[in-house]
């Protein structure tokens, strides 16, 4: 559908018609267009652009209601092309930067508190999430004996996140094969995903280490499950008792996978692991690839750090959610939580300066 072949009348009945139903939850008719002094034209005529925004796709007609409700595509045309920006007063900026300070210390945190944020501030569902990475490296490996048949493996990750795994041998471990085990890891397995240890790689390992070679697949192993246990990704909901004050999840069974959906986490922390728009994303109905959102909507946001995205934070919906309001206040907390990390990272650059200077 091309956006620029509609006339400024459409696009003014399609927004008053969003609009309306946003507010309302109801169909809307050229009657509310008429008494809202939306449109300086006659009823006849809007009935007839109604009509012809209908027959584009842009609205649909429930049932023998005289009135439309927006299609999926009249949502994407508004929130593309119509949405105007939302009015934030000076008071609830003032009050986004507070908060979102307050947690500054933790990731986790500031994530958290930025969800609950967006959820109060909205009224829909709130969601802080860590995304998966896909390309987590290991900094540093430690191996440790316990005893003749068992060993911990102590991994660093590139990110900083320490993991422990202990690790039981059939076969005796030689004496000093837990130290060539632990150079080699360090020299031919850190800054490698777990996509780039193969076969051949591990067979280079097995003829290093000789006799005990049979060290090397359990270590790997271990190597393997660390890298998915800290690549898994983390969703955290907040407000979504907020859901049921929309007519559109009435429906407890489908309320129910919607649930089930989101307490599994697996498909939405696909959903935003490979958004591709570093900006804010917004996902209508059956855009998402997750089934039982098709009467939702999901709009969210990356948080990145030095280039790298360290968080998503945004919030779910009905169709019907008042988009400008949810941009805008995405669109806000990013950007504080942006200036947050900023001035973190240039505090923490100074006291280095600082303390390097001192040292001279």
């Amino acid at each position: 559908m091309g956006y620029e072949n509609l006339s400024e009348r459409k696009k003014l009945i399609l927004k008053a018609i969003v609009e309306a139903h946003i507010d309302g939850g109801e169909p809307v008719g050229s009657k509310y267009i008429m008494q809202n002094n939306l449109l300086s034209c006659s009823s006849a005529t809007i009935r007839n652009e109604m009509a012809e925004l209908e027959q584009l796709g842009y609205l649909v007609q429930p049932h023998t209601s005289a009135g439309r409700v927006p299609s999926e595509a009249g949502y994407r045309f508004y929130v593309d092309a119509l949405v105007e920006q939302y009015a934030r007063t000076t008071h609830e900026v003032v009050q986004i930067n507070q908060l979102l300070r307050a947690k500054m210390n933790e990731l986790d945190q500031l994530l958290d508190t930025a969800s609950r944020l967006a959820s109060t501030m909205t009224n829909y569902t709130g969601i802080a999430i860590k995304p998966r990475s896909n390309s987590v490296t290991m900094s540093k490996f430690e191996i440790i004996p316990i005893d003749q048949n068992n060993f911990a493996m102590v991994m660093i990750s590139v990110g900083g996140t320490v993991k422990t795994k202990k690790v039981k041998t059939i076969d005796r471990i030689p004496d000093g094969a837990l130290e060539r085990l632990s150079r080699l890891f360090n020299s031919e397995l850190c800054g490698l995903g777990a996509d780039m240890i193969t076969l051949p790689i591990i067979m280079r390992l097995e003829t290093e280490m000789g006799d005990a070679a049979f060290l090397v697949n359990p270590a790997v192993k271990c190597v393997y499950e660390v890298m998915s246990e800290i690549d898994s990704g983390e969703m955290k909901l907040s407000g979504i008792n907020h859901l049921l004050k929309y007519p559109e999840y009435a429906d407890t069974e489908e309320f129910g996978r919607l649930l089930g959906t989101l307490e599994s986490q697996e498909e939405i922390l696909d959903l935003v692991s490979t958004a591709q728009n570093d900006d804010i994303n917004v996902l209508i109905g059956s855009e998402s690839s997750v089934k039982v959102m098709n009467n939702s909507s999901l709009v969210f946001t990356p948080i990145k750090k030095d280039g790298r995205t360290v968080g998503v934070i945004g919030v779910l919906g009905p169709r019907r959610m008042n988009y400008k309001q949810v941009l805008k206040t995405l669109g806000d907390i990013g950007e504080s939580i942006s200036l947050i990390m900023d001035d973190d990272k240039q505090l923490t650059d100074g006291n280095k300066k600082e303390d390097n200077n001192g040292g001279k």
